[in-house]
């Protein structure tokens, strides 16, 4: 090269060298490419500015559709990030809506506001090109002075509610218990605790006294409050360990009941991991719900393939239960799932047990004793259909109260089933379930069948309106249930919900009976740091008879 030409290419090699490197690729929507119970993939990670405790709205939008016609689905909290890909929580459920692959989410709150901050710094490093200088580096001055360089938004973030709670419970039976507590509702997502790689997220309700009423049955909103989780998380990239403890659903294993207890696991490949976990079952939606039981067990877990083409995933693990410290089960448990795209899912999950001699009249050996498979097809956004099986041995133990809220539909069918979900209309989503039961105490068989249709907003009064009708006939019992809610965003800061419903059950464990409810909630944010939650539920049953009504007042943060 000739020396005249040599200066020139030095400057600008020592330009292109002093260029900061580009900050991540952020992006404002993503989109869900594959959803398991109670979670949701993403299909972008911190390679795209996502962070653990980022918050979205998940949306559907149809194709074509401006931006303003997306209804909302439900709120999703990103609970673990890799490069590439996210799994995130559902949250704040839209009454009768389920997370479908190909959702949209989008970044809302200070979310919203960090993305915009980003793309502005973003914008700030283009420069035109400098061509020669006489005294010092003005492109390398102004690059220092106007980017920016915090810390990820994720340290140390702080956000929830916290609440003090009065509840007054009103015994309309026989016994008339009444009675009166104060308690504390908490909401928290603390992502990357003073700099560390710990998150705590979750709901938790606790309460310090009781008067006047003693020791009652458990109460619809509180059996519904215990199917939350709350606890500390543990997941660090460059680590091979991860760690949770509180009230947490393992990930590997999302058949198992929600434990309170914790697990621990390591990374052994990019691909496999093992752990073992421990706790008490509190869910009383588990089909083998015992508030009394304890677990410990250790699983194993492959994964491989991509989100956009196909993704398999295999768990299987081994545990012991006690009731009250004494024995009661040993079994494997085995989850398997396969997807493609976002056009077909395929998932498995079972249990063999141990026959256990005392309880067997001496018989040994395994027996199947839970088995569920759901293999669905999704050929456009708007209509998908599914194939089902259910089965589980003996009785299940879940709180039959809970049947008319909805909350209970998957165990209702035993054997075969299948059904639809369609949205033919804009506004309108309609999903069915037909199924075939005999037992063989039958003289002939049963058809089970779910009705589901939601209209998203009702003219005049703008609420969002579901209504459901189901009939079923299992080995735990037989009736029905219809359920009716409503839910309307009055403002921005004020919501209001109401459900009503009424279920018939009866079975060889309880007697026919019937009950009906109306549960009301109004919640009302004022200003930025203050809210008022407040409900009414009436509960009319042969068993549980009772109003209850419960007021909470707070600070948001």
């Amino acid at each position: 090269m000739k020396p005249k030409l040599m200066i020139p290419a030095l400057s600008l090699l020592s330009v292109a060298f002093a260029l900061p490197a580009p900050l991540p690729h952020t992006r404002r929507v993503f989109t869900v490419k594959q959803v398991v119970p109670g979670m949701v993939y993403l299909d972008g990670g911190t390679a795209h500015g996502l962070g653990e405790g980022m918050k979205l709205r998940l949306e559907r939008l149809a194709p074509g559709d401006a931006k303003m016609a997306a209804h909302r689905i439900a709120d999703i909290v990103v609970v673990s990030v890799a490069t590439q890909s996210a799994l995130a929580e559902i949250v704040n459920l839209e009454p009768g809506e389920e997370a479908q692959s190909g959702d949209r989410a989008e970044l809302s709150g200070s979310d919203a506001a960090e993305f915009d901050r980003l793309e502005t710094a973003r914008r700030r490093q283009r420069y035109a090109q400098v061509i020669t200088f006489t005294s010092g580096d003005p492109l390398e001055e102004e690059v220092r002075e106007y980017v920016p360089m915090p810390e990820p938004t994720e340290v140390g973030r702080l956000r929830g509610r916290i609440g003090f709670e009065v509840n007054s419970l009103q015994d309309r039976g026989e016994l008339r218990r009444n009675s009166h507590q104060e308690g504390i509702a908490a909401r928290v997502d603390w992502t990357r605790i003073n700099g560390t790689f710990w998150n705590m997220t979750g709901y938790w309700r606790g309460r310090w006294n009781t008067r006047q009423g003693g020791s009652q049955q458990p109460t619809m909103v509180d059996l519904i409050n215990r199917t939350y989780t709350f606890g500390m998380f543990y997941n660090n990239p460059r680590s091979k360990y991860v760690f949770g403890f509180g009230r947490v659903l393992i990930p590997w294993v999302s058949s198992l009941s929600t434990i309170d207890g914790g697990y621990a696991a390591r990374r052994l490949t990019r691909n496999l991991t093992t752990g073992i976990f421990a706790g008490s079952t509190p869910d009383p939606t588990h089909w083998n719900y015992d508030p009394n039981r304890q677990m410990v067990g250790l699983f194993a877990s492959y994964e491989k393939g991509s989100f956009e083409k196909v993704r398999w995933t295999s768990t299987v693990g081994a545990a012991v239960t006690r009731i009250r410290w004494r024995p009661e089960r040993q079994f494997l448990f085995l989850e398997n799932s396969i997807f493609a795209s976002s056009k077909l899912s395929v998932l498995h999950s079972m249990e063999v047990d141990q026959k256990n001699a005392r309880f067997m009249n001496g018989q040994s050996g395994a027996m199947l004793s839970r088995s569920f498979l759901t293999f669905r097809v999704q050929p456009s956004a708007k209509f998908s259909f599914d194939f089902n099986q259910n089965y589980f041995r003996g009785l299940p133990t879940f709180d039959s109260s809970l049947i008319g809220t909805g909350l209970l539909d998957k165990y209702l069918f035993q054997g075969l089933s299948g059904g639809f979900r369609a949205q033919p209309w804009e506004r309108l989503v309609l999903s069915a379930s037909w199924g075939r039961s005999l037992r063989d105490s039958d003289a002939s068989a049963s058809l089970n069948q779910m009705y589901s249709a939601g209209w998203t907003r009702l003219p005049w009064i703008g609420a969002r309106v579901d209504g459901r009708y189901t009939r079923f006939n299992s080995s735990f019992g037989r009736g029905s249930y219809e359920s009716i809610s409503l839910m309307r965003e009055i403002r921005e800061n004020l919501r209001m919900e109401l459900q009503a419903g009424q279920q018939e059950f009866g079975g060889s464990l309880t007697r026919q009976s019937r009950s009906r409810f109306v549960n009301g909630q109004l919640d009302w944010n004022i200003g930025l740091h203050y809210f008022v939650t407040g409900g009414w539920l009436a509960y009319r049953g042969a068993i549980q008879n009772y109003d209850q009504v419960f007021f909470t007042v707070g600070y948001r943060f």
